[in-house]
């Protein structure tokens, strides 16, 4: 729980870049199985003009070059806010083993919220999904961040 806590206060870090730069505040980081940092993003697809620019599409690329390969097992992804399908099914697709995600996305969520990708047996991998680390501190990231972008 103190490793998970300490990661996720990383990629809050990430997600203030992603709000700074005018983005959804969503931030990731993935680290291996000895707790080395082998990838981190943030939401990019206004500045970048690519939608699949999101905080664990940008981590997930990072760690795969600096593995040199794809498959990222033995790897845990820490995202502020709970993973879209597309994230969801890149995260299954590069074997990561955990996902351990801030706050709940209503609108787009595919672990818990809408659709519960994880737990789909059809699946050839399922990795092991940790809610709620830091959960207010990365929904208020959101909230505050509409809350402003509708107050202009």
């Amino acid at each position: 729980m103190m490793d998970d806590e300490y990661y996720m206060n990383l990629a809050i870090i990430e997600a203030k870049k992603a709000s700074e730069s005018d983005e959804v505040p969503v931030g990731s980081v993935i680290i291996d199985k000895n707790h080395h940092i082998i990838g981190r993003g943030y939401n990019c697809p206004i500045a970048s003009h690519d939608p699949s620019s999101h905080a664990e599409m940008n981590a997930i690329r990072m760690a795969s070059r600096a593995v040199n390969n794809y498959r990222l097992v033995d790897t845990t992804l820490y995202v502020t806010l709970e993973p879209c399908i597309m994230c969801m099914g890149a995260i299954i697709h590069a074997r990561i083993k955990r996902v351990v995600f801030g706050t709940k996305d209503p609108k787009w969520g595919a672990v818990v919220s809408l659709y519960q990708f994880a737990d789909d047996r059809r699946l050839n991998h399922h990795p092991q999904i940790v809610s709620g680390i830091f959960e207010e501190q990365t929904k208020d990231l959101i909230k505050d961040f509409f809350t402003y972008k509708r107050s202009k």
